[in-house]
């Protein structure tokens, strides 16, 4: 375990890093809440971290403040060494409830990143397509939302993501909602998809399990207001097999000296 950030390649900025973050809530009432506390980390270019916490403590948070939606109150967060200025185009957003338009079919969905970001009609829908074949939904282009099951709708939301090409794709438990045999697809084709793109991945999740399975690292934060408690190395060859990493030796031995970690942050709750 090490809390100490990975260098990035040629010494290049890291994709994503918050610098001594705090930030305070102050409700309608006056109250003030404090969400995260002297909070630092570093994500390197191309590296897939996993976010794991006590519910409430932040998580989520984080991802917001990454996007430019909140700013810190103390501190600084920095995307690919810049002060965060407001939405960054470099950023993709694949959150737990479908983002679809329910009125357009899968093909239109996917298109749409692209002709928002002024690609031609011709060059949107071909990426579109290729997306759509990538992601296993080549005869499905012309069905809409409501005839898709929740994993093929996943499916679309990966698409949308990744054919805006993104350099920091960003996580919020987007399989959390699928059942189990069709969340252990949906983390292989998320795999495969992130090692062809060189993308750096920020993943917030509840399943201590699936972070260590899909992850280089993991920050465990602690209760609120959150710090960042102690980051863990998940040294597990890849590529992995979700359906048989977990009965590797060392994924359980992971497992257990993460979840001690953890448990120790949901007790204080």
């Amino acid at each position: 375990m090490s809390n100490v950030p990975l260098s990035t390649p040629a010494g290049a900025a890291p994709a994503v890093e918050f610098r001594g973050v705090s930030l305070r809530y102050i409700s309608a009432d006056g109250h003030a809440t404090v969400a995260l506390r002297d909070f630092s980390m570093a994500v390197a270019r191309g590296e897939f971290i996993a976010i794991v916490g006590p519910t409430g403590c932040g998580k989520s948070t984080t991802l917001n403040m990454i996007t430019g939606l909140l700013k810190p109150t103390v501190g600084e967060v920095r995307i690919m060494g810049q002060a965060v200025g407001g939405i960054d185009p470099r950023i993709g957003f694949v959150f737990q409830a479908d983002a679809v338009f329910p009125w357009r079919n899968v093909l239109d969905n996917v298109a749409a990143g692209p002709l928002f970001r002024g690609a031609s009609k011709d060059e949107a829908y071909a990426r579109a397509r290729d997306w759509i074949g990538r992601v296993g939904l080549g005869k499905f282009g012309g069905h809409y939302p409501h005839q898709l099951s929740g994993g093929m709708r996943k499916r679309v939301a990966l698409a949308q993501t990744f054919v805006n090409q993104p350099e920091i794709l960003l996580m919020d438990e987007p399989f959390s909602a699928l059942d189990m045999q069709t969340r252990t697809l949906m983390q292989d084709e998320l795999l495969q998809l992130w090692s062809a793109s060189g993308s750096s991945v920020v993943f917030v999740t509840h399943d201590l399990e699936e972070a260590i399975a899909l992850a280089d690292r993991v920050f465990v934060l602690s209760a609120r207001p959150a710090t960042l408690k102690r980051v863990y190395t998940i040294d597990l060859p890849r590529p992995r097999v979700m359906s048989q990493v977990r009965y590797d030796p060392h994924f359980v031995e992971l497992s257990k000296r993460i979840w001690d970690d953890l448990r120790e942050e949901v007790v204080i709750q």
